[in-house]
């Protein structure tokens, strides 16, 4: 009688990790900034407002929110504070009866009261054009400072939300883990002559073409150059 034992089953053999994408040439994002500047020389963005203020509470508003809806319940409240002290005259209770269809308003009456204050009393009633300043402000992170330094002060500042992290990782433009890091590497790749709009761009791109759940690959304008290997038929 045999004392041999018997083999263990053999592992299945090991499946290759998906290589990365190859990076974009200089020439290819050149391509394709260019595309997007012949398309829509002057993108803006959608968010409503009438001032540097309204646009910065605006922006904080936009937080987890949609344009359409932030615009649906600041249109009123923009036609009777459009100022820091005409804002913290309302008081939080009338900011939070304004914006109330937006989530997490109470959160966020809190903190534009909070920040019309700071504005009142550190800054002269004026938005400060100085990222330090506005990243103090309640409410006010990296990617609010960003979009408010952009499009109130023509900083050519890329903000990373939800739409250009996807793309940045989707198309292989920009990959990166976390949203510091695409938009680190969107201001390594971007040309300086396209950096102001780039953000706008980006944005409307990812909103109404290369959407989340089905990117509409059919009438993309950047389908030859982008690596994304799931693209849409139709």
């Amino acid at each position: 009688m045999s004392n041999a034992q018997p083999l263990p089953p053999s592992a299945p053999p090991r499946r290759k990790a998906p290589r990365a994408p190859k990076r974009f040439t200089r020439a290819e994002v050149e391509e394709v900034f260019a595309r997007f500047q012949a398309r829509d020389p002057e993108p803006k963005g959608e968010l409503e407002s009438v001032n540097t203020f309204t646009l910065l509470v605006a922006v904080v508003l936009s937080a987890q929110a949609t344009d359409a809806g932030v615009n649906k319940a600041t249109r009123a409240l923009f036609a009777i504070a459009d100022t820091p002290a005409k804002m913290l005259a309302l008081g939080e209770e009338r900011v939070s009866d304004h914006i109330k269809t937006i989530g997490l308003y109470r959160t966020k009456a809190k903190n534009v009261i909070g920040l019309s204050r700071m504005l009142v009393e550190q800054h002269g009633g004026e938005v400060p054009d100085d990222r330090a300043a506005l990243e103090a402000l309640p409410g006010v992170g990296r990617k609010t400072a960003n979009v408010v330094l952009n499009i109130a002060f023509g900083h050519p500042t890329i903000a990373v939300d939800t739409h250009i992290f996807r793309i940045g990782n989707r198309t292989g433009l920009a990959p990166g883990k976390t949203v510091d890091a695409v938009e680190k590497e969107l201001n390594r790749i971007i040309p300086p002559k396209y950096m102001l709009h780039a953000h706008h761009w980006l944005i409307l791109h990812g909103r109404y073409v290369c959407k989340a759940r089905k990117p509409d690959c059919a009438v993309c304008l950047i389908n030859d150059l982008c690596r994304y290997p799931d693209k849409t038929l139709a």
